[in-house]
């Protein structure tokens, strides 16, 4: 088969290593792609939020099969524009992306189908919105409703905090994505990502995991798209999965069929768990990144199979296997993120890196230059290793990290603390 995958992060980096493992896959294409990508795939120079682009390529080039990797494309009906043209895809329809590309839309399909959420409250005025924030008080949540690169939540431990959120996105920070909010009560508990596929009526469960979406050690600072993960998610046991599935995502996917909009793709579930009892935080699109690098490190070559059963709506012929060990990623990056950063530097070592099926670097944020890898984003690199024991894992991604010579970056001493 010729695949083509869309995306230039590490999470399609992950993606294409793991899919090129599989014997069905003849080429592989990713378009952009990255400097480390370069080094397993072809890459193309497309607009990926241009269907007709990517559906011309696909033709010129006897793409198979097509998998979109981050959301953007997505909720501009990529996925769409592909299928009309009788391409196989994996990833959902530009209306079921809303599920993403929506806060709001997401919290309407919980109201319907009675999936355990946060108490909330929608506005496209800035001057109400507020009132509301005085009149609940703080801790509180607030979001802008569309797409913000993984940036657009505010967890406001006081009141001017979330005032500020407020005054940030209404005036553009966030781009469309701010000119509505959602505001939410504020949710105690441990946080989890939980990944399905669903290919419109069944449901395949892909793994569990943990991110760290705060910038520094000790889970201070800013936000971020997320700066490690660990793979499965300790508190995501068997009775906490099941409810989720009966709870939160199965009524979803019956919600969204009913809606004549059936989700067919990767759901990731964002959950708070509190005293056994999960609640949905918010749903995204596609994988996670940084958690798709644990994923396929556990998953392997198998992902190919998964994602064409579910892009051909078989879902109920296939299942996941994965080995009974845990995997850890560090995100390098650049110094200033998520604030300012400068691109350019030179990154240094990554020839002395292992590259096999217990560690992998993946590319993130990087380009090659006069024969040297350079940073070209935010989150640059993701350090990313398998072993028998978390503790193992961690020990193993951290020799690697500390082994990359990159005095314009930086990185969590801290990964997994919440399971080590």
């Amino acid at each position: 088969m010729n695949i083509l995958i869309l995306g230039s992060g590490g999470r399609e980096h992950a993606l294409a290593w793991a899919i090129q493992q599989n014997p069905k896959c003849d080429r592989l294409i990713v378009a952009p792609g990255n400097a480390g990508i370069a080094a397993i795939a072809d890459c193309a120079d497309i607009d990926i939020l241009d269907g007709g682009a990517v559906a011309t390529f696909a033709e010129e080039n006897a793409v198979d099969f097509i998998v979109v990797g981050p959301e953007a494309p997505l909720a501009a009906g990529v996925a769409d524009r592909l299928r009309a043209a009788g391409m196989l895809v994996f990833g959902p329809s530009q209306a079921a992306a809303q599920l993403e590309a929506s806060k709001s839309f997401t919290k309407a399909i919980c109201d319907a189908s009675g999936a355990p959420t946060a108490a909330y409250a929608h506005f496209d005025d800035a001057d109400a919105a507020r009132a509301y924030i005085r009149a609940q008080g703080a801790p509180i949540v607030v979001k802008a409703d569309g797409l913000a690169a993984g940036k657009g939540v505010i967890v406001a431990m006081t009141e001017d905090e979330a005032l500020a959120a407020i005054d940030d996105m209404f005036d553009g920070s966030f781009g469309d994505a701010g000119a509505e909010v959602v505001i939410e009560e504020f949710m105690d508990g441990e946080e989890a990502s939980f990944f399905v596929l669903s290919d419109g009526k069944t449901i395949l469960p892909v793994g569990t995991a943990q991110d760290h979406k705060r910038a520094f050690d000790g889970d201070t600072g800013p936000n971020t798209g997320g700066m490690g993960a660990y793979a499965p998610a300790p508190v995501m046991t068997d009775a906490i999965t099941q409810k989720a599935l009966d709870e939160i995502i199965q009524p979803t996917i019956d919600e969204m069929a009913k809606r004549g909009t059936p989700f067919q793709g990767v759901l990731f579930c964002g959950l708070m768990i509190q005293n056994g009892q999960p609640r949905l935080v918010e749903y995204n699109v596609r994988f996670g990144d940084p958690e798709c690098q644990c994923l396929m490190m556990r998953l392997g070559g198998q992902i190919l199979d998964l994602l064409l059963a579910c892009a051909e709506e078989r879902l109920d012929s296939i299942k996941a296997a994965w080995a009974d060990d845990h995997a850890l990623t560090i995100v390098m990056a650049a110094n200033g993120y998520p604030g300012a950063y400068q691109k350019g530097s030179v990154i240094k070592g990554l020839e002395r890196q292992p590259e096999d099926s217990f560690h992998m670097v993946f590319h993130a944020g990087t380009s090659a230059s006069q024969g040297q890898i350079t940073a070209n984003g935010g989150r640059v690199l993701n350090i990313t290793a398998r072993g028998a024991s978390l503790a193992e894992a961690h020990e193993r991604a951290y020799a690697m990290a500390q082994s990359i010579d990159w005095p314009d970056g930086f990185y969590r001493s801290d990964i997994g603390w919440r399971a080590l």
